[in-house]
């Protein structure tokens, strides 16, 4: 029996940011949000935002929270073709060198699910953005998150 310790599968997780990271209603951070990226950032993950917000947006929202040092690379609907075509998450994965099967991509819509699957990348879903998940299934997602603890949790097992 091996008692190396389980080396992660993703090396790249990718993130929309409103209704996954950012909750739009409460115009702040879903609770749990940033220790979560702060415990990936520390296991040497490599994060980046795939949304459809624009540049401006974005930029603005990571300076205002300071989360600028967390991402190594975003993208934005407004500089790259929008979801769900899967250009978005290639252009993060060529940025770093990560081939599809390591690259996980994280999103509340079906938009985020199919672009993974277009781009041969696995997903996760949350629940809690703006899409029902009960329409998730189709495009496979790993695991559904109810939660932001449950998402964190699956991460630190799983990604």
């Amino acid at each position: 029996m091996s008692t190396a310790p389980k080396t992660r599968e993703f090396d790249l997780i990718a993130f929309d940011w409103d209704g996954t990271l950012f909750d739009v209603n409460g115009m702040g951070l879903f609770d749990g949000v940033l220790p979560m990226l702060q415990d990936l950032r520390k296991r040497q993950q490599v994060l980046t935002v795939a949304t459809g917000k624009s540049r401006k947006g974005l930029s603005e929202a990571l300076s205002t929270l300071q989360l600028q040092s967390l991402f190594g690379a975003s993208r934005t609907a407004d500089e790259t073709a929008g979801k769900p075509h899967p250009l978005m998450l290639h252009e993060l994965m060529g940025e770093f060198g990560v081939p599809p099967e390591r690259t996980l991509m994280v999103g509340d819509t079906t938009h985020d699910l199919e672009m993974a699957q277009r781009a041969g990348c696995s997903s996760v879903g949350v629940s809690y953005g703006a899409h029902d998940p009960t329409q998730f299934a189709v495009w496979q997602p790993r695991f559904v998150a109810h939660t932001v603890r449950e998402l964190h949790d699956w991460l630190l097992v799983n990604g």
